[in-house]
């Protein structure tokens, strides 16, 4: 294969974030959508115009990324040719191995093929594989065309050549790489966002403060500097100007006593009942206090969200 060609099958909200990527990049995109094609095209033509009008593409680049895409409802037409194939289908063992099977029939002997799946075993999903070697997790983050993060996980027959292909052709296409070197259920962002989800919750269920101040403390706090670097990097600053090498002794922690606040923090797997209604009513209250300029309902909201993320990517020179 002398030029690359990404082939996405199941073109919901990531797969079409993805395809946007690839187009905005300069590298073909075959959409595999069963139906509701006018929607696959609108969310492409959207993602494409939203870069233009945020001056992240030039009007050159936007023409040329809406001449790389084509959609179809047949697999076999979509992996033709492809050399990363990125599966986005339903979050299930049986549909997806169902859909490997139709995209080893007719993908090239050595194309990438990675699966979305957020909570899934990669080894199970690809359990099946007539070669597993090529096969891994490719899980990105909503909005797919903005959020760089991608994960690659390997699966327990995945051969490193392939990963390194893989980060390869996900760089190309603007997303930045990391690599699990074993599977571990959520990976590793949804992992944050599971931990932080839980204190959030318990801090609110708890009278500790309400929904809208749990927001404020993460966006104007810890948020701010984990946009900026990572924990471990925060912390190794923390402690300058010896680094984290020195923190435990700087900050006189006693690693042979239990740390207090991680003694009190929850340590429950089953939500409360009644934390999704705590939370829409908080909701509602918050947003009723919102500037307009940033959004007073779900769709504004998400404009002013991807903004925000614009701006921040330029902030990074990853834009």
């Amino acid at each position: 294969m002398s030029e690359k060609k990404i082939a996405v099958i199941g073109a919901g909200l990531i797969g079409t974030g993805i395809g946007i990527s690839a187009v905005t990049h300069g590298i073909p995109v075959a959409l595999r959508a069963r139906t509701k094609h006018d929607l696959v095209k609108k969310r492409m033509e959207d993602g494409i115009a939203f870069l233009e009008e945020k001056e992240v593409i030039t009007k050159e680049v936007a023409d040329k990324a809406r001449s790389l895409y084509t959609i179809t409802t047949v697999i076999a037409e979509a992996v033709e040719g492809a050399t990363l194939i990125q599966e986005c289908g339903p979050d299930s063992v049986a549909i997806k191995q169902e859909m490997l099977a139709e995209i080893e029939a007719s993908a090239d002997p050595d194309a990438i093929i990675c699966t979305a799946t957020s909570s899934l075993s990669i080894t199970e999903v690809f359990s099946t594989a007539k070669n597993p070697g090529r096969c891994m997790g490719g899980h990105p983050y909503n909005p797919a065309y903005l959020i760089p993060l991608i994960e690659i996980t390997k699966g327990q027959n995945t051969e490193d050549s392939y990963v390194a292909a893989a980060k390869d052709i996900y760089t190309e296409i603007g997303k930045i790489p990391v690599v699990l070197n074993k599977e571990t259920i959520g990976f590793i962002a949804n992992r944050y966002q599971s931990a932080i989800h839980r204190e959030a919750v318990d801090l609110v269920e708890n009278g500790v403060c309400s929904v809208e101040d749990a927001d404020k403390a993460l966006v104007y706090g810890v948020g701010i500097r984990w946009g900026i670097m990572g924990q471990f990097l925060t912390m190794h600053l923390g402690a300058a100007p010896d680094g984290i090498g020195s923190f435990n002794e700087k900050y006189h922690v006693d690693v042979t006593k239990p740390d207090g606040r991680l003694s009190h923090m929850p340590t429950w797997t089953t939500f409360p009942a009644d934390w999704t209604e705590i939370a829409q009513k908080g909701l509602e209250e918050a947003i009723a206090k919102r500037d307009p300029s940033t959004g007073t309902d779900m769709d504004s909201i998400a404009a002013w969200r991807d903004d925000m993320l614009v701006e921040n990517l330029k902030l990074h020179k990853l834009l």
